[in-house]
């Protein structure tokens, strides 16, 4: 049986986990943040270490630290947790494609591998990996971005990235570059095609119209209630009501440091010949 313990990070709407096997104590980490002060340029492990501690005063054991995707809205602290906790970082194997369509963006090609070499695994589509006794199988959900994977454990428990919302916030965007509004309905259907009580667990809310915050559904639940892609929706009609609403919306404020860390493990650029790491900003891009 397994045990799921949520954090949420106010400051980017984030919500990462903690997944115990609760008969051997093995367990899993999902999406940690790293903390960013952006005007400072500024990182800091306050709320990465809450997990650690978390994980430590249980004597868990990490196994595992998962990405769902390559983040535009959060720095992951995914190296810092293996720093202090052991274990390996995963994510779907297309972070190469990710890393291909951003090395020109940032003129990555003299510092930075784009074959995934700085994760211990590139997770291929309907693997399995085990923490435990528990297993978890790989689905990849590509849309949002090319890398997108939804994490099914034990066939009870998904958590998928920024695939999909809350019901009454509908999916993910699908402008970035790699992104795809078509392949995005194709990966939800995936999602939907669980069984009725699948629990889902959200990365992202952000609490339209003043109510609290939520971060778990049901495959029921968003076949029924959701505003972009419930069962009388089409794909025809998606692509268009995604792709309108998606002209309309500004770029993510953390973007630009956040591909950059994230594509990395949540580490920075390689540090120039001062001994100090920087963060390009590419003019005129997005």
């Amino acid at each position: 049986m397994n045990k799921v313990v949520s954090f949420f990070h106010k400051q980017s709407s984030t919500y990462s986990y903690i997944v115990i096997d609760q008969s051997t104590n093995a367990c899993v980490v999902i999406d940690p943040v790293l903390d960013y002060d952006a005007s400072a340029g500024r990182t800091s492990t306050e709320s990465a270490s809450e997990m650690v501690d978390y994980i430590k005063a249980h004597s868990f054991r990490l196994e595992w630290i998962l990405e769902t995707h390559v983040h535009a809205d959060h720095l992951s602290s995914a190296a810092y947790l293996k720093a202090q906790l052991g274990g390996k970082i995963a994510i779907g194997a297309k972070i190469t494609d990710v890393q291909q369509l951003f090395k020109g963006v940032f003129n990555t090609e003299n510092e930075m591998p784009i074959d995934g070499s700085q994760f211990d695994a590139l997770l291929e589509n309907k693997a399995e990996i085990n923490f435990g006794e528990s297993r978890l199988k790989v689905m990849h959900t590509p849309g949002h971005t090319p890398a997108c994977s939804t994490y099914v454990i034990n066939d009870e428990l998904a958590f998928v990235g920024d695939t999909i919302f809350m019901p009454d916030m509908g999916t993910a965007r699908c402008d970035f570059p790699g992104g795809s509004a078509q392949q995005l309905f194709s990966s939800i259907q995936q999602i939907l095609s669980l069984p009725d009580e699948t629990i889902l667990y959200m990365c992202h809310d952000y609490a339209p119209n003043g109510r609290e915050y939520k971060n778990i559904t049901t495959v029921r639940e968003q076949r029924h209630k959701n505003i972009h892609v419930n069962h009388d929706v089409i794909e025809k009609e998606f692509v268009s009501l995604r792709t309108e609403r998606d002209n309309t919306l500004a770029v993510p404020a953390l973007l630009i440091p956040s591909v950059q860390f994230n594509m990395r493990t949540g580490q920075a650029p390689k540090a120039e010949s001062n001994g100090k790491h920087y963060l390009k900003i590419p003019l005129n891009q997005f």
